[in-house]
């Protein structure tokens, strides 16, 4: 059975090791800086009680930013429950958009983000580049599939009214 809780402090341990296996170190680079992750909060997904996913997010605002997301088991809908988890706690925390920064050969999660719902709303050229150069050297030429890992995806899910606390579908969030 699959279950999702929310990120504690007895998993940071655990978290940093993911995120570190997963980035080549427990810092992503994106829009010209250096976020940890493994200092915000998150998620945990479970499979029969054992950890298989880590999702991180951040607020600003009324944006929440899904920092990292990764999935330790490939096609049983941890990425999915994961997002779920993130875009829960972006409308309680009364956020009206739901945002991401991927790379253009991440061609798995443009995939799954969009059966989401997200939209492409951003191009960043050049901008793992620039940050390979410049913050992170670490990041690798290619990807997983031979791609260049060259530019930044920027995704958002627009969150509805409706689904806002405090809200009826009629009414629009201030701001």
């Amino acid at each position: 059975m699959l279950d999702v809780r929310p990120l504690t402090d007895t998993d940071r341990a655990w978290a940093a090791r993911v995120e570190a296996d997963s980035w080549s170190t427990p810092v992503v680079a994106r829009l010209g800086e250096l976020v940890d992750p493994t200092v915000l909060p998150g998620f945990v997904a479970l499979l029969d009680g054992e950890p298989v996913g880590l999702a991180s997010y951040a607020v600003r605002g009324d944006a929440c930013e899904l920092v990292t997301i990764r999935s330790l088991r490939e096609g049983r809908g941890v990425g999915r429950a994961l997002f779920d988890a993130v875009r829960g706690a972006a409308v309680d925390a009364g956020c009206t958009r739901l945002w991401l920064i991927t790379t253009n050969d991440n061609l798995r999660a443009l995939e799954l983000f969009q059966r989401l719902g997200m939209d492409l709303v951003a191009l960043h050229r050049d901008a793992v580049t620039a940050a390979r150069r410049a913050l992170k050297p670490s990041i690798p030429e290619r990807g997983a599939h031979g791609i260049p890992i060259a530019h930044e995806l920027e995704l958002e899910l627009r969150l509805r009214s409706s689904e806002l606390p405090g809200l009826d579908s009629n009414q629009q969030p201030s701001g």
